[in-house]
């Protein structure tokens, strides 16, 4: 069992508007955050089991007209005012348990029934049960009255109409909501309040003396693991495994290359977590063995994919984790890598073309970078290097398992011998038109992604791309758009701001190439960003202010992994 020892170091305190309130494995959070950009003026309970939708709005009972303080920590929320105070506690995973004394607690769902959508609120006769069904996430919410007394409004309406659990502030009251199915039965008697708490906290510090080995146990350290710790879901739906969500905000998905830096990030705490993080993608590969672009509780996209980054990934993780992975695990991984591979080699290359191609941007990550202006259909740098080493991992593992590595040697020497002769422009990499052959006219930060292969440059090649990396480089980290380009935009998504991914592929390859005063360089500005603005979706270039989501794991994850290299003196 968990200790239940005090831990302070780890219960740090956050903004529920920048990071939302949960717990590991939960499909729950708290958070004013509601939809996509839609922020509200109170707190909900979330829930993201048919994406993300507020079940209840949380509103303080509060004596006279002073406003409730709201707190919160990795072991609980707490809303005060005066002497009163309500808190909330995750009880378990599907479960969330409030308390208030001397302040009160309205319990709100939609106010309007129909066919097909809003809240239905009923009391069940067999126990006394006040439940809400949700017809927007398929699911019931139990409320068990577990001290003081609860009023219903709305009790079996149909139509318009208040429909709410209340609480007043004169006597103390303790309620459970539980996100249940029609079938299941309610929890039966846990643990007081407070041990709650007591437990949440050891849980979560356990959590970081794993996920922070060899970082230092700074407040954003702290606060990173949070991000990956409470975006963290249970398998459900067409999740088969434990997840961790890009967010629990709005973008509640795994896409299929962001699983990749938060499985290297769980590495030295739990392998067994980090390989399930780096599969899930992998359990819907289709029949062609092309993966899905995103893969949710109710949803699985295959409208495009993303980089065949995962060769490069596996081969870090597996330098990353404490306990080797058995035969098993690595003929799994073999397979499904092979079937991936073979997809860009068999249905991404044109006829009589040595290189494969991206479709569209969506299919690089890079959405609406300026190297896909010109044109979309492309033959592009990032893409072949990135297959350069998966090819190089495929031949590794082929021959730890004794299996024949011919094929993916011939074709790494093959797509090597390509990207370098067809891409190489003298001194910068260009992608090219499938169509016309054309080139790209590009200043985007991709074109210099190929220092990711690392040793594998020629000496000057990996000079100039070091360079082309400088030059991008602000204070905050390198922009995805050069700084002074005419396409160059602020909160351009992939025509400017600074991302986690590329940072951390230009990190590692900067290293592996001989370039590790760069490396150190770029990897400290991005650190900056994270500790000035929270681990953002991506941050502004020039000023280093977060953009859009503010608990984005894959940057909580990459903030993880470079700051356990960050020499002793800046920390």
């Amino acid at each position: 069992m968990t200790d239940l020892s005090t831990v302070t170091s780890t219960d740090i305190a956050f903004d529920l508007a920048e990071i939302p309130f949960s717990v590991r494995g939960s499909w729950l959070d708290i958070s004013p955050v509601i939809g996509t950009h839609q922020v509200s003026d109170a707190l909900h309970l979330v829930s993201h089991v048919t994406g993300m939708n507020a079940v209840v709005r949380l509103t303080p009972v509060v004596p006279g007209a002073t406003p409730a303080r709201v707190d919160a920590t990795a072991s609980r929320v707490a809303w005060t005012a005066g002497d009163g105070r309500v808190e909330a506690a995750f009880e378990h995973p599907g479960a969330v348990r409030f308390r208030g004394r001397e302040l009160g607690m309205r319990f709100s769902a939609s106010d309007e029934l129909t066919p097909f959508t809003g809240g239905y609120l009923f009391t069940d006769p067999v126990d006394g049960a006040i439940t809400l069904t949700s017809y927007e996430t398929g699911r019931r919410y139990r409320f068990t009255v577990l001290a003081g007394a609860a009023e219903v409004v709305g009790d079996g309406l149909l139509g318009s109409g208040a429909r709410e659990v209340a609480f007043g502030a004169d006597d103390p009251w303790e309620v459970r909501v539980e996100q249940t199915e029609a079938g299941v039965r309610p929890l039966g008697a846990t643990a007081p309040f407070d041990d709650l708490v007591r437990h949440r906290r050891a849980e979560f510090a356990a959590y970081c003396s794993g996920l922070l080995a060899g970082a230092a146990a700074t407040p954003t350290a702290v606060k990173a693991a949070y991000v990956l710790w409470s975006a963290t879901v249970e398998p459900g739906g067409f999740v088969g495994r434990e997840a961790v969500l890009m967010s629990k905000h709005w973008m509640d998905k795994v896409w299929s290359w962001d699983h990749c830096f938060n499985a290297l990030a769980l590495a030295p705490l739990d392998p067994e977590a980090a390989l399930d993080q780096f599969l899930l993608p992998f359990d819907h590969q289709d029949a062609g063995g092309a993966l899905p672009d995103s893969v949710t509780h109710s949803e699985v996209l295959y409208n495009f994919v993303k980089p065949p980054i995962h060769g490069w990934a596996f081969r870090l993780l597996r330098e990353r984790v404490s306990t080797p992975f058995d035969d098993g695990a690595l003929r799994l991984v073999y397979r499904r890598l092979s079937a991936w591979t073979r997809f860009w080699l068999d249905s991404r290359r044109a006829p009589g073309h040595a290189l494969p191609y991206y479709q569209h941007g969506n299919d690089s990550g890079w959405d609406n970078a300026t190297l896909f202006d010109r044109d979309r259909v492309v033959e592009s740098p990032d893409l072949a290097a990135f297959l350069i080493l998966q090819l190089d991992e495929l031949a590794r593992l082929a021959l730890e398992l004794g299996e024949s590595a011919a094929e993916w040697e011939d074709e790494r020497i093959a797509l090597e011998r390509a990207l370098f002769e067809q891409l190489w422009a003298g001194d910068r990499f260009v992608a090219r038109s499938v169509a016309s052959g054309r080139p790209s006219s590009s200043t985007s930060l991709l074109g210099a992604l190929p220092i990711v292969l690392g040793e594998r440059l020629p000496a000057d090649i990996a000079a100039a791309l070091a360079a082309a990396v400088e030059s991008h480089l602000t204070p905050w980290g390198p922009a995805t758009e050069l700084p002074g380009s005419p396409e160059y935009t602020a909160d351009g998504y992939w025509r400017g701001p600074v991302w986690a991914p590329s940072t951390h592929l230009i990190v590692d390859g900067l290293r592996r190439a001989g370039h590790a005063g760069t490396a150190d360089r770029v990897a400290s500005a991005f650190l900056a960003a994270c500790e000035r603005s929270g681990f953002a979706e991506n941050f502004d270039a020039l000023t280093g202010d977060g953009l859009r989501d503010r608990a984005y794991t894959w940057t909580a994850a990459v903030y993880l992994l470079l700051a356990a290299h960050r020499p002793s003196g800046e920390r």
